[in-house]
């Protein structure tokens, strides 16, 4: 099933410009491995968010590797909700929801456990758009890259605004992928503010 992921990435995703044509013979290491090993972090059943989830990472990745979450890939752009719902079909994924919309116009309608986000946005925004998406107890898992600590330390007023506990950074994959993936998460402990800013539409990968 992966391995059908990779090649729609590299055919489809590259014709419809949701992957880079460079990108392609680094699928793997570069992205999907780099976007499995974040199950490392999800309990058992865990419900997911993907926001801005694009070409459907990491979302259609720990849809595969992790059969027991219930996974709802949010993205606001038409050509990439059809790319998703093809490859949810194709795939035959179950526990997978494709949904239409920008993470603040989502609020009050669809909420999880664990909300995660990969290349979306600096931590400021992604905090106000995310972290009202998240049900009381759960968490943000943003993605990042050597920036991360610089964002923590520069917006934690925004995240804490948010309804955002302490954010720490976490090394995912060790052993698997070169470098680990680094993850950023932001743990839910307060009411977050609504309206976070307009989600653009562009977005990763």
């Amino acid at each position: 099933m992966a391995q059908r992921y990779a090649e729609l990435l590299a055919t489809t995703g590259v014709a419809r410009g949701l992957i880079g044509p460079r990108e392609a013979p680094r699928l793997w290491e570069r992205h999907l491995l780099n976007c499995a090993v974040l199950g490392e972090l999800l309990p058992p059943g865990a419900t997911v968010i993907d926001v801005g989830s694009g070409a459907g990472l990491p979302g259609v990745v720990l849809s595969i590797a992790r059969p027991d979450l219930s996974v709802t890939l949010l993205e606001p752009l038409a050509r990439r909700v059809t790319f998703l719902d093809e490859v949810v079909a194709e795939l035959g994924l179950t526990g997978v929801a494709v949904v239409r919309g920008r993470a603040e116009e989502s609020v009050g309608r669809i909420s999880a456990s664990v909300v995660t986000a990969r290349a979306v946005a600096p931590l400021d925004r992604l905090a106000g758009w995310c972290l009202p998406l998240v049900a009381q107890g759960g968490r943000l898992l943003a993605m990042k890259g050597s920036t991360a600590a610089e964002e923590i330390a520069e917006y934690a007023p925004a995240i804490r605004r948010a309804g955002g506990g302490p954010a720490r950074i976490v090394e995912c994959g060790k052993g698997v992928v070169d470098p680990p993936t680094t993850v950023v998460e932001v743990p839910l402990v307060g009411t977050p503010a609504r309206g976070g800013g307009r989600q653009k539409g562009q977005r990763k990968r």
